[in-house]
């Protein structure tokens, strides 16, 4: 649950903020309880944790360079016990560490140095993307050989098991249910995923799909059911 509000719509969103630079703290902190967040902050990967647990935040902005342990470390921590949104802030702008801390369980990147009105965008984004969504009239349950999707439960069972999946991860693979047997392009994808902001960070894209084949294909590394079709997307077949 991320919301332990009872699904109360006026219930503030409470951000905890992670870094150990503190005029970005600050920035962040003025800027959020200006537009009626709840704010906490941690200046390490320790207190991080704790607060975490203490005070169960709908959401993390987190610096990957901390004092006492790396940002990644505390994303794993954090994917221990939580399905919480994390906004991972860092300077290191490095194709390779922005696949790891996605690849540790991380919803969205942002480089520093960054545009408030382009965080606060990406905040909102992954604040909608973690919301339970009205189940509508298409109670539909997808069954394969390997494991079943239940679109309205929001769950995904394989042998017997529900199957644990970060917001993102489910979000992505309900696009793709929904769309069985139909190529969805990269682009549609990312936006219907991440937001209309986004279209060309297909690192994204190839990180969470090997995630959801680790989870879900029987042989991920010779998927059968999530396809790639190389340079213009993906088709879910069953």
């Amino acid at each position: 649950m991320l919301h332990s509000s009872g699904g109360d719509p006026k219930a503030p969103t409470r951000v905890l903020v992670v870094d150990d630079e503190p005029q970005i703290v600050r920035a962040l902190v003025i800027n959020l309880k200006a537009r009626k967040y709840e704010v906490d902050s941690a200046s390490d990967g320790t207190g991080a944790l704790q607060i975490a647990a203490a005070r169960h935040p709908d959401v993390v902005v987190l610096d990957l360079g901390l004092p006492d342990m790396d940002g990644v470390e505390v994303i794993k921590g954090l994917r221990g016990w939580t399905r919480v949104p994390i906004l991972v802030l860092s300077a290191r702008h490095s194709s390779d560490e922005k696949v790891e801390a996605l690849d540790a369980g991380a919803d969205d990147y942002v480089t520093k140095p960054f545009g408030m009105d382009e965080l606060l965008a990406r905040l909102r984004a992954a604040v909608r993307r973690a919301e339970p969504v009205g189940a509508g009239d298409d109670e539909v349950v997808v069954e394969t050989e390997d494991f079943t999707v239940d679109l309205a439960a929001k769950k995904v069972n394989r042998g017997g098991r529900d199957v644990r999946l970060t917001p993102t991860e489910w979000h992505l693979l309900e696009v793709l249910v929904r769309n069985t047997g139909r190529l969805v392009s990269q682009k549609q994808l990312l936006q219907e995923v991440w937001g209309p902001s986004y279209g060309t960070e297909t690192n994204y894209l190839r990180v969470y799909m090997a995630q959801l084949r680790r989870k879900l294909e029987a042989d991920p590394s010779h998927p059968r059911h999530f396809i790639t079709e190389p340079g213009m997307g993906y088709r879910f077949e069953r």
